[in-house]
């Protein structure tokens, strides 16, 4: 990798951890960034690996910080992470197959999250219920928002090759 193209890859992946710290202290400033019932504005960015592998570390430090800016417990910042990280990867990987993008992160939160909430905040109800609510809230933030995200910059991404 040149230097260039080196510069361009931290920049992308330091602009995306940025906007996904201020998204989630947004959505935690309306009490929606954590809970049983959540909704990050930031997991929207979880579309990003489809179109820059810099989005990978960029959404898992953003996603880092951010648990760790807003007072999350150690669980959630080292599994909230994990699972961020699962789907970025995921998506990465899917990248070929343009609707099925948002699909690792709405999984990898459904199915990690609702075990920190249960165990590391111990809010009472059962997983299948949390998993639920997680899952609704991912496909809020990552299939809705992501894939509107998504169609938005694809135009604009492609014209510039990044």
């Amino acid at each position: 990798m040149d230097h260039k193209r080196s510069a361009l890859y931290l920049a992308q992946a330091g602009a995306i951890a940025a906007i996904y710290v201020v998204l989630t202290a947004i959505a935690a400033g309306f009490d929606l960034a954590s809970g049983a019932i959540q909704v990050r504005f930031s997991e929207a960015l979880t579309i990003l690996p489809f179109f820059t592998p810099a989005a990978i570390p960029g959404l898992i430090i953003g996603c880092f910080l951010a648990n760790l800016l807003t007072g999350c417990a150690l669980p959630d910042i080292i599994f909230g992470t994990l699972a961020t990280a699962i789907g970025a990867v995921g998506t990465r990987l899917l990248r070929r197959h343009k609707l099925l993008a948002p699909v690792p992160p709405i999984l990898s939160n459904a199915l990690i999250i609702p075990f920190v909430l249960r165990y590391a905040y111990h809010i009472p109800g059962s997983i299948p219920f949390f998993m639920l609510t997680v899952g609704v809230g991912e496909f809020i933030a990552a299939g809705i928002f992501g894939l509107i995200l998504l169609h938005a910059l694809e135009p604009v991404i492609n014209r510039f090759e990044l």
